[in-house]
């Protein structure tokens, strides 16, 4: 299924009754994203400006009458059934995310419930599948359930099964996304605070397009990196006696401060990619939307060199796609694969399309895939 159509909706109800035999008694779904800038920002209290993508997670769902949580995927084989009073770790893979929100959900008034998922967003890219899954999951329960939370503490508890269910210690930047994103607009989201302002954002207007490229290289932020970032950004922030990262003002001088070369690097991009996430802001009001280019660059060499999170296939993405003339572009979520988005003018991007692909062609690597459908979109609701 793809898409968003009250079509694709009937579809996924029409798989759950042929799944379950009976019908759903309705369908949810809650959209990927795409981080524009601000990347590592989110669990040092910082700022971040994403967007939802048209593509995303859909859940058709319906209640149980005991407590009892029972999960199937279109893109996956077998059933897997689990008790809401269940622990943590006690269910593995892809199922966690929705019997983890479940979970987290039943201390609010949410009980059992017979869930079927479908997803048309690319598993791996670091377009935030899990955060999707979370989102969708947990506007069906509660809809379900008749229980209503506010949208910014849906994202929070989908966090926090993240968290304490998966063992990905991510910041609240995806759910946010997941949840609070509008249609034509990116979402500046303070991740301390919690506040929010809708930036415009429609570079179709002025000519441009976003290009989103999956690089194939696959992306799992369960292994043991992005904990290391966090656990390095955490120990330079004790040493340099802020609460976050966020809080360090005069960044010559926290340098001086640190012996460490690792720590360093982590603070110098957090703190610059901060102001990163100012300017860009600064320059969609206005509507200079070609200059965002240069800081999309910038961020992408930050990451690359002082974050060390990026991979050799977003690397060569963005180099082939500034050769051959887009304004810019780095890589996306957490690193280590996944996605890549380059800005370039409407009439260059199948030039830069080209460019990639010869390039990877030339490395003999897996062929990219650009994402067709990057519009910013609106955040979760119930289809049907």
């Amino acid at each position: 299924m793809s898409g968003t159509s009250a079509a694709s909706a009937a579809a996924l109800a029409a798989a759950f009754a042929d799944a379950y035999g009976h019908a759903p008694e309705g369908v949810w779904r809650a959209p990927g994203r795409v981080n524009l800038i601000g990347e590592h920002t989110d669990y040092n209290d910082g700022l971040v400006l994403p967007f939802a993508l048209p593509l995303g997670v859909s859940v058709a769902a319906s209640r149980r009458d005991d407590d009892v949580v029972e999960v199937r995927s279109l893109q996956a084989d077998g059933t897997v059934t689990a008790p809401l009073s269940g622990t943590p770790g006690d269910v593995r893979g892809w199922a966690a995310y929705p019997v983890g929100m479940a979970r987290v959900l039943r201390e609010h008034g949410v009980g059992g419930a017979t869930l079927l998922i479908d997803s048309d967003l690319p598993q791996g890219a670091g377009l935030s599948s899990s955060a999707a899954l979370e989102c969708a999951t947990a506007i069906a329960l509660c809809d379900l359930h008749g229980v209503w939370i506010a949208p910014a503490e849906l994202a929070r508890l989908a966090q926090r099964a993240e968290n304490e269910h998966v063992g990905v210690p991510s910041g609240i930047m995806d759910q946010s996304a997941s949840m609070l994103s509008s249609a034509g607009s990116a979402l500046l989201l303070d991740c301390r605070s919690g506040l929010t302002s809708n930036v415009p954002f429609a570079p179709g207007e002025a000519g441009l397009t976003l290009l989103v490229v999956d690089t194939r290289a696959s992306h799992e932020l369960t292994g043991g990196e992005y904990a290391r970032r966090r656990a390095e950004c955490e120990k330079a922030a004790e040493i340099l006696g802020v609460d976050a990262l966020r809080d360090v003002k005069d960044l010559p001088a926290a340098l001086g401060r640190l012996s460490d070369p690792v720590l360093r690097r982590r603070v110098q991009h957090v703190v610059t990619e901060n102001h990163r996430v100012e300017a860009t802001v600064g320059l969609l009001r206005a509507g200079a939307v070609a200059e965002v280019g240069g800081l999309l660059l910038a961020s992408h060499m930050s990451l690359r060199d002082q974050y060390e999170v990026s991979w050799p296939e977003a690397d060569v993405a963005v180099d082939e796609a500034v050769r051959a003339g887009a304004r810019g572009g780095r890589m996306v979520g957490g690193g280590f694969g996944g996605s890549v988005i380059v800005l370039t003018r409407t009439e260059s991007a199948d030039r830069v399309r080209n460019a990639i692909e010869a390039a990877y062609q030339a490395r003999s690597w897996t062929p990219p895939v650009f994402l067709d459908e990057t519009a910013p979109s609106a955040g979760a609701h119930r289809l049907v």
